[in-house]
């Protein structure tokens, strides 16, 4: 039996994504667990604090060495709803988390092995086990929803700015 519950905190990861959604961000969730304990939780705000490092990978590991008092998350599992870009990858390998678990892969900017492979180059002086396709159709729902309706509603906003600009 695996020793890691990885569908159970993949679920409170999407909670979290909700979260980011809710606040007009693209929904990505983060859980970090030690010890079957979270130790750190994040969602995507860079939207709103205007900050392009607030992914939620970054925010989760920002609180996990918050709570550990230390930068180094040894023995860590980070949970995410959607795989992880460069920048993210590059604070996972600094903080030394021992397993990334995410769920959605991520073509375009994805660096566990979609676009660019940053957790298991061979040149990092520290290797992440690397678990994917949790939860990866649900994951990716929340994504694809969530830019469909941002879709339809600029549709919708050029539509009625066609009709303010030739009324009858």
């Amino acid at each position: 039996m695996n020793e890691y519950n990885d569908d159970y905190w993949m679920r409170q990861a999407l909670n979290l994504a909700m979260r980011a959604q809710e606040e007009g961000e693209v929904p990505v969730g983060a859980l970090l667990v030690l010890d079957n304990q979270v130790i750190g939780e994040g969602w995507n705000r860079p939207i709103g604090r205007h900050d392009p490092t607030a992914h939620a990978e970054i925010m989760a590991l920002r609180q996990g060495g918050a709570v550990l008092q230390n930068y180094r998350l040894l023995n860590a599992t980070l949970y995410v709803t959607l795989e992880p870009c460069v920048m993210c990858a590059g604070a996972m390998i600094h903080s030394r988390i021992r397993r990334l678990v995410y769920g959605a892969t991520d073509e375009k900017t994805g660096a566990a092995g979609s676009l660019v492979d940053i957790l298991r180059h061979p040149g990092m002086n520290h290797q992440i086990e690397i678990v994917s396709g949790v939860l990866a159709e649900e994951c990716a729902a929340t994504i694809s929803n969530f830019f469909r309706l941002r879709r339809e509603q600029k549709k919708a906003l050029k539509q009625a700015q066609r009709i303010d600009k030739d009324p009858e």
